[in-house]
């Protein structure tokens, strides 16, 4: 797939001067079946409020929907209502995952107040961890990491402010989720986690382990691994 014409087809569906007169009513709306069109979301959206446009991203080339959307709603207390009451959705099949367009890039780099959950059950999905954390604060973006077997057992939530993550961390961290003892800390780029280790990044002192009992939590692996060494994290 040509990734120029990923990256062309990526921005909102807003003329400057939408943007300058509703600058808070633009959707993301992901996770989307390749067969949704412009015409099924214009359907679904509609029912908020008045939508000014719809893009559903694709490949120039191809053509192939890449699996997102931006709607675009006249009034933001419309787009608002969409995302409180149409977040997870089912369209065809799967359920839509909805957050505010995030037209400036840096904000989503940055790093402020994104969090980092692993240990999760597999059975715990992108509404469950919404509607888990969604008690903090408000949350720009919220998704478990997937492969074609489902859920990888880890996610990120990015909320609003950096005091609803540390909020979220204090609360959460530690906690039972479907049984199973969860992690909840701040996100680290790879570059600020290399940083923070120093010196002992040019120490081999990382193992990855695979094919592990699904049923196998962070305690269960110190415990079998500590006989060799003390463990830093696992």
């Amino acid at each position: 797939m040509n990734s120029t014409a990923q990256t062309q087809q990526a921005g909102p569906a807003t003329g400057a001067s939408t943007s300058q007169s509703y600058p808070m009513a633009s959707l993301y709306v992901g996770d989307l079946h390749h067969d949704v069109t412009e015409a099924m979301l214009f359907e679904k959206f509609s029912s908020a409020g008045p939508v000014l446009s719809i893009r559903v991203c694709r490949d120039m080339i191809t053509r192939r929907s890449l699996g997102y959307a931006y709607v675009n709603f006249q009034q933001p207390q419309d787009a608002e209502r969409a995302l409180d009451t149409m977040n997870f959705d089912t369209i065809k099949g799967r359920p839509c995952r909805i957050m505010w367009s995030q037209r400036d890039p840096s904000l989503r780099k940055s790093g402020v107040g994104n969090v980092f959950i692993k240990n999760l059950d597999k059975g715990i999905d992108n509404k469950a961890l919404y509607d888990t954390f969604s008690a903090f604060g408000n949350i720009l973006s919220c998704k478990i990491v997937t492969d074609e077997n489902g859920s990888k057992g880890y996610g990120f939530v990015h909320f609003e402010t950096e005091e609803a993550a540390k909020f979220a961390i204090e609360k959460v961290n530690g906690m039972l989720l479907n049984d199973k003892k969860v992690f909840v800390g701040r996100f680290m780029s790879r570059k600020e986690r290399i940083e923070q280790m120093g010196d002992k990044v040019k120490k081999f002192t990382n193992v990855y382990v695979k094919n592990l009992p699904e049923d196998m939590d962070d305690e269960q692996l110190t415990e079998q691994f500590s006989k060799y060494g003390i463990v830093t994290s696992a």
